[in-house]
């Protein structure tokens, strides 16, 4: 009986130090290698697992960047347009210096570009302090007495219904057929008939408020017919200012 015991014991022996050898206790060793790690390795470690949120941070700031770039893109463009060019050709070379000459107002400047399409807004507040349009919208030329032009014709002549070319000087508020109104009093030879001919600022609901291009728009009887709503907007201007306001239709 003491043989069989002893060779159970011996197997059991090697059996355990068989299991011993090829089975280590990973905790034990894990942790004797970590230990003999160098520190760099453990910082780079930390490092690589960091990188990912500063990574993404960028990437929001790249995304928002194209929008940023469009915008001063879009501002860029409307500034050196060719009718924004225009209109600043024509208020700095004579705009201001008729206004200081006629005791017109030297802070605003009401402008009609009638070399624009009707669809597309031609009617420019400038702001002749900080040289920059401050508003602009729609506006019709007259019909000279026709049932509708697309493209303006210009006249003088009293009942033409025609628009006429030249300076204004903004008068007085009124309520009158078409009701609140500025009575507009012309400048030059070119409208000199238009106190006469009742040509006055009014709105019309005929006028929308955004533009239509490439539609057109209707025509007045040689007013400067607007919407209300950018009439608003302009008597406000009118009321607040010390002088009269030049108002110049060119093409």
């Amino acid at each position: 009986m003491a043989i069989p015991l002893l060779a159970a014991t011996l197997v059991f022996i090697i059996a355990y130090t068989t299991i011993e050898r090829g089975s280590p206790d990973k905790t034990i060793v894990s942790a004797k290698e970590q230990k003999k790690l160098p520190e760099s390795k453990k910082i780079k470690s930390q490092k690589k697992k960091t990188k990912f949120k500063p990574a993404a941070v960028r990437q929001t700031q790249k995304e928002d960047t194209p929008e940023e770039v469009e915008t001063k893109e879009q501002e860029e463009q409307v500034s050196t347009s060719p009718q924004n060019i225009a209109i600043r050709n024509v208020i700095l070379k004579n705009g201001m210096e008729y206004s200081a000459k006629n005791n017109l107002s030297t802070e605003y400047c009401f402008l009609v570009d009638m070399s624009l399409p009707s669809g597309r807004n031609r009617f420019f507040v400038y702001d002749l302090k900080k040289n920059s349009i401050i508003l602009s919208g729609l506006v019709a030329h007259g019909s000279c007495n026709e049932t509708f032009i697309a493209h303006p014709r210009f006249s003088n002549s009293p009942k033409s219904g025609c628009s006429s070319l030249g300076k204004y000087q903004v008068g007085e508020f009124y309520t009158g057929k078409y009701g609140k109104s500025y009575r507009l009093a012309g400048l030059d030879n070119s409208n000199s008939n238009a106190y006469n001919r009742a040509v006055v600022i009014h709105g019309y609901d005929c006028v929308p408020d955004q533009e239509i291009y490439p539609r057109v728009l209707c025509n007045s009887l040689g007013c400067v017919m607007v919407s209300y709503k950018f009439f608003d907007k302009l008597s406000r201007l009118i009321k607040s200012s010390d002088k009269p306001i030049l108002l110049w239709m060119y093409q």
